[in-house]
């Protein structure tokens, strides 16, 4: 195993125990997968986040095919997909956060309630609809409600996250969550206002050149 493989296996697993550190999946919900070679690599099913060892990572290829005795997430499909066809993204980030699965009972997305709907690429995050896990259905309602996105809820799921690499696809993720909280707390007083999409226009102009700017 190359170095490089190697790492990106270790990053896979510490990422799938920070959404756990983080409240945004628990046990084995969720699942996280990275660009890697001709495919991704993506964490096992069924095993949990403090159990998991690098080497129970699976390599996937894009023609849905995978190297090792361990089995991919369930969810392998939706990391193909939104990697192979959009090729800004390294990494992929699932979770069954409360909030937002919440709002995803529903078939409900998250309006611009806050300027940090920007983080995910426009004016709102939209809702797919619903598809049984683990199915192609499931991949298919993502990649649309994802077009012109970096995320997205799933109907009665959870969330998808993706961005350049893994701490921003898991911060991505995690903003998602904070959004739907905050989203639900203001509808208790009743339809909250929105910002307008030249408000967003701006703030994803200023996004471009925030912070630090460091790759990944």
């Amino acid at each position: 195993m190359s170095t490089d493989v190697q790492a990106l296996r270790e990053a896979v697993v510490q990422t799938c125990r920070d959404m756990s550190r983080l409240g945004v999946a628990k046990g084995t919900s969720g699942n996280v997968g990275v660009r890697h070679g001709e495919g991704f690599l993506i964490s096992p099913t069924g095993i949990g986040y403090e159990q998991m060892r690098p080497e129970q990572v699976v390599q996937v290829f894009w023609d849905g095919s995978f190297e090792g005795q361990t089995l991919p997430s369930s969810e392998w499909r939706f990391h193909r997909d939104i990697l192979f066809h959009r090729r800004e993204f390294n990494a992929v980030v699932h979770t069954h956060s409360v909030h937002a699965t919440a709002l995803s009972i529903h078939a409900r997305g998250i309006p611009a309630i806050h300027y940090r709907i920007a983080a995910a690429g426009g004016s709102d995050i939209r809702c797919a609809e619903y598809a049984t896990f683990g199915e192609q259905a499931l991949s298919d309602n993502a990649l649309k409600a994802m077009q012109g996105r970096k995320a997205c809820l799933l109907a009665h799921h959870g969330v998808i996250a993706a961005e350049s690499s893994l701490p921003r696809a898991l911060a991505l993720a995690v903003t998602v969550e904070e959004l739907a909280q905050q989203y639900l707390l203001s509808l208790a007083l009743g339809t909250p206002p929105v910002l307008d999409d030249e408000e967003i226009a701006r703030v994803i102009a200023k996004f471009r050149s925030y912070g630090q700017q460091r790759p990944g």
